[in-house]
């Protein structure tokens, strides 16, 4: 093999060896060409976008933030920590939401049914009138008024107060006024020695007793 020979076939090597370099060479302008107008255009884009803000926008408000963040960076971990904890509680309580929401509105829909809104509701409305009516002076009458009546409601649902209530009540229903007679002497002494008429009449004198505590400043006890 003379020189010219090897030399050829060098060349051919190196030729071969060169041909990837030149093929990616040529697929990198290639690409250049192609992304160069979208990179242009995204240039173009970002100066319009950043025009908006260039009046507002400073430097040194960019380093302060940096800085400041820098500075709150135990607080940052500390909020997604927090952040970390909700997340689970959310976890945890949602199989527990979605039993208890449904029952929470059937409640409230049967509290709607049975009109507990609307009395509420009618309630509010009163008391805006009350409100528009009275005066400060007069709903504190009435609070002090409604506690004393609260303690007499109290005299009154004691068992004894309630049993004499219901025996009075039995009054209406035993009496029978067409039988009454026009009083007169012999109708008072045969009165008189009736067992139950004399009964009653020591019940009358009890209560005609009792009645003396109705007077203006006498001391109520018991």
């Amino acid at each position: 093999m003379n020189d010219t020979s090897q030399i050829l076939e060098r060349l051919e090597r190196i030729e071969a060896q060169l041909a990837p370099l030149t093929s990616s060479a040529q697929a990198i302008r290639e690409l250049r060409d192609e992304m160069s107008p979208r990179i242009n255009e995204l240039v173009h884009a970002l100066i319009v976008e950043l025009a908006d803000v260039e009046s507002d926008f400073q430097l040194e408000d960019l380093l302060f933030l940096v800085k400041k963040a820098m500075r709150n960076v135990n607080n940052f971990n500390f909020t997604l920590d927090q952040l970390k904890n909700l997340i689970d509680l959310a976890k945890t309580a949602e199989p527990l939401m979605k039993t208890t929401v449904p029952q929470m509105i059937f409640y409230l829909d049967d509290l709607e049914q049975k009109g507990v809104f609307r009395l509420l509701s009618t309630s509010l409305e009163i008391l805006k009138n009350f409100s528009a009516e009275l005066t400060g002076e007069d709903l504190d009458q009435m609070g002090r008024g409604l506690v004393r009546l609260a303690g007499i409601l109290k005299k009154i649902t004691t068992p004894q107060a309630l049993d004499l209530i219901d025996r009075a009540a039995d009054l209406p229903g035993r009496l029978d006024l067409q039988q009454a007679e026009p009083l007169d002497p012999r109708v008072i002494l045969a009165a008189i020695k009736d067992p139950e008429i004399r009964q009653g009449m020591g019940i009358m004198l009890a209560l005609t007793r009792s009645l003396t505590v109705l007077r203006p400043g006498t001391q109520v006890t018991g």
